[in-house]
Formats: C-alpha cells, sequence, structure tokens
C-alpha cells in the first residue's frame, strides 16, 4: 500500500472547480469516483459532511443526483456556487469584471474596512493586508453591471489571492505559519508595487476560475443544504427522500479544528466578525475545539444514551485522559456526536443503502484510537450489515496513522 496521493487534496488540484481554493483536509475526487461506481441516474447519494463539495460535484458531473449538508455557511455556500451551471456568457462577465476590480483597486486610496481577525498582522504584512483590502472593497461595491454570480466567482478569485499571499505554508496536514526571516528583502517592495503586483495576481486568478467553470460539465442538480448533520431528518428537505448511497468523510478525532483553516476565508467574506462567534460554531461541528469551544467541552459530561459499544472505548478515554483530561474528553463526545449521526443516518435511508466513511485512526500521546474500527462498531450497533474495513493509504505523519473506507449497507 503506498501514499496514493491521488486519494487526498491533491488530486483535486488541477481539476476544475475542484481546485479553485485548497482548504485541507480533503479527500479526492478520484476516490469519490471508484465509490461511485455502479451508481446511476437512479440513485440518490447523501453527503452528511459536504466540506469543500467534492462528492456533490463529482456528482453532478456524472448525472448522479445528491444531496449534501454542511454546519459551516462558508462551506454551504462555496459548495452551491461549484454546484451551479452557468450559462455560457459568465466566464467572460467574470473576466471583464475582474479587469475592472484591479483597476479599481490600484487607483483607490486608503481603504476603509479590514476583518476583524485575530492578529491579523501573523496573517500579512501592512502593504499586504491594505492591498488585499483595496480588492475587497472593489469587489464588495455596489454596480448594476454585476451579477451576483459573477460577484460570487470574483470572491473566489479573491480568496486565492488572499491564501496565496498570506505568511502561511501547508506542508503538513494543517495550516501553519511561516517562520520570520532574519534577513531583509533584496529589493523592498513599496505599497505601490504591492497593490499592483496583487491586482495582477487576482486578474490572473480570475482568469484560472473562469477557464474552470467549462471543466467537467455539470449534468444533473445537486445541492447542499445548511444543517446539523446529527439531526439528518431536520437538516435535509422535507419530502421523504430516501438515499441508495451515502459518500463522505467525517471530520477525524485528531483535535485538527476545521475552523482554523477556515477563518481567513470566514472573515474576509463576511461570514465571521469575531472570536467568540467562531468558537461557537467549531462547538456545533463535530471535533470542532476553538476557542471557546474548548472551555465548553471542560465543562461536557456525557448523556445518558453515550455508551460506545466498542469493546475496550472506556479504557481508551481513560488512559487518552490520564495525559490530558481534555483529550479523553474530547474523544468521548467526539464519537457520542457520530453515534448520534449514525443513528438518524438509518431515518433517510432506502433499504440496502450503501454507506461509504472516509476516515483516519489517531494517535493520542502513546495510545492509538482505532477509529475505523469504532465507526464499524457503531455501524453494527445501529443495525447496518455487512460492515467492512479497507485500508486506503499511509498517511504522511505518523508511521502508524493510516486511512480507510468503512463500508456497511442499510438492512
Amino acid at each position: 500500500m503506498g501514499l496514493r496521493t491521488r486519494l487526498t487534496f491533491r488530486g483535486n488540484i488541477a481539476v476544475g472547480r475542484h481546485g479553485w481554493l485548497r482548504l485541507t483536509p480533503a479527500y479526492s475526487l478520484h476516490l469519490v469516483r471508484e465509490l461511485l461506481k455502479g451508481c446511476g441516474p437512479a440513485d440518490f447519494v447523501l453527503e452528511p459532511f459536504s466540506g469543500t463539495g467534492t462528492t456533490p460535484l463529482v456528482c453532478a458531473s456524472l448525472g448522479v443526483r445528491c444531496d449534501a449538508v454542511d454546519i459551516n455557511p462558508f462551506l454551504v455556500w462555496l459548495g452551491n456556487l461549484k454546484l451551479t451551471r452557468f450559462d455560457g456568457g459568465v466566464a467572460d462577465d467574470l473576466r471583464s469584471a475582474s479587469t475592472t476590480v484591479a483597476d479599481r483597486a490600484r487607483a483607490r486610496g486608503t481603504p476603509l474596512w479590514k476583518p476583524n481577525l485575530h492578529q491579523i498582522e501573523k496573517w500579512w504584512d501592512p502593504p499586504t493586508l491594505v492591498a488585499l483590502a483595496k480588492l475587497s472593497d472593489a469587489i464588495r461595491e455596489p454596480t448594476e453591471r454585476r451579477t451576483d454570480r459573477v460577484r460570487d466567482l470574483l470572491r473566489v478569485a479573491f480568496c486565492r489571492v488572499m491564501i496565496q499571499s498570506a505568511n502561511v505554508s501547508f506542508g503538513h496536514q494543517s495550516m501553519s505559519f511561516r517562520k520570520a526571516r532574519d534577513e531583509a528583502a533584496l529589493v523592498e517592495e513599496t505599497p505601490q508595487l504591492v497593490a499592483g503586483r496583487l491586482a495582477d495576481a487576482f486578474e490572473v486568478a480570475a482568469v484560472e476560475v473562469a477557464d474552470s467553470i467549462a471543466v467537467e460539465p455539470l449534468v444533473t442538480e445537486c445541492r447542499v443544504y445548511l444543517g446539523d448533520s446529527r439531526d439528518l431528518p431536520a437538516a435535509l428537505p422535507g419530502c421523504g427522500r430516501r438515499y441508495t448511497a451515502v459518500i463522505t468523510s467525517p471530520p477525524y478525532p485528531n483535535r485538527m479544528s476545521y475552523i482554523r483553516e477556515l477563518r481567513p476565508y470566514m472573515y474576509w467574506l463576511g461570514y465571521l466578525s469575531d472570536g467568540r462567534a467562531a468558537g461557537e460554531l467549531d462547538w456545533k461541528a463535530i471535533g470542532g475545539t476553538w476557542g471557546c469551544a474548548t472551555s465548553l467541552l471542560n465543562t461536557w459530561a456525557p448523556n445518558g444514551h453515550g455508551g460506545i459499544p466498542f469493546h475496550g472505548f472506556d479504557r481508551i478515554v481513560a488512559d487518552i485522559g490520564k495525559d490530558h483530561a481534555l483529550l479523553g474528553r474530547y474523544v468521548h463526545k467526539y464519537f457520542q456526536d457520530i453515534k448520534g449521526h449514525i443513528l438518524g443516518l438509518r431515518q433517510v435511508l432506502a433499504p440496502g443503502a450503501r454507506c461509504h466513511y472516509i476516515v483516519g485512526n489517531s494517535k493520542f500521546y502513546s495510545t492509538m484510537l482505532p477509529v475505523e474500527a469504532i465507526y464499524a462498531a457503531l455501524f453494527e450497533d445501529a443495525g447496518f450489515v455487512n460492515v467492512s474495513i479497507e485500508a486506503i493509504r499511509k498517511r504522511t505523519s505518523k508511521k502508524e496513522l493510516f486511512e480507510f473506507v468503512v463500508s456497511a449497507f442499510a438492512p
């Protein structure tokens, strides 16, 4: 079993809308295609943890209907934008609008607004921050000639430039800040040069987004809904739909906060205004620990139905808790939430529906957490049949960590 990077987000970068934004972690469209083999127009796929929208976007290009759910409004917006079937003139309108935005950003004075992101100076130096704020102002500027769809696509181009110009690297499974350099730059850029360089980069990004629209045309309607996957009947359209397949990758129990990766996008686009809101949203997400979510976890206790039907689970949680009490509580809450999700899943599936969950195991200090085996036990406890586990790749972090597909069938 090799690394198989085609099965990670790296497999998405060069493929149309899949490569719009690099949001880690994400799994590959190639894996979704493999899992979709045998599905056709009569099937209806469910993706309960939509994230970057990989599953519904693959389904839309293959003519397979798909509903998806996510609790994060930014990801719902991005997913539905990816799933939009644009008319023929949108790409040209986007190219034209990007030139107008770039020209106005080059000519603008001091911008009036910048996001309230904590320690924003760690993300961008002052000239870069000002240049980004000018681009943001120019995009938000009212104009009757610009449709909402074109404005949304301009925002995608902006996000590409925003994260490319940030002081971050993607050398690990999560985004990290680059180390500060001691040496001075060989050529000191003036604020005007920085503004011009980012305006040029924005035009290039907009052209890339415009070109991507025609790649893998969408042939059926798919949609992402805002909702909590622990209560799928409430999150999904109330029309009695029954899904014949589930393809998803839920958050991994490794205490990596997904909202940490999303904050720069969400602040710049107006989905977040302060750190408290970020923490409250992460607390609603399965596995969230950002900001106030950590303090809320300190007071969390399992409910009366919180028992996890996996032999040795309580011992694993206790062992993790010996090294760090909060992490033991975190693992317990994670699987209690997943248990509730799987029980709710039964209510929206057709008989015989097949489920594929892409998950990774974890290690906390010296204690291994067999995530894939616990998922399998939860499916069996909920009445699913023919439960199986397949290892698909070794991950790039610790040597003991792998990625798996846990499969199960609704009775």
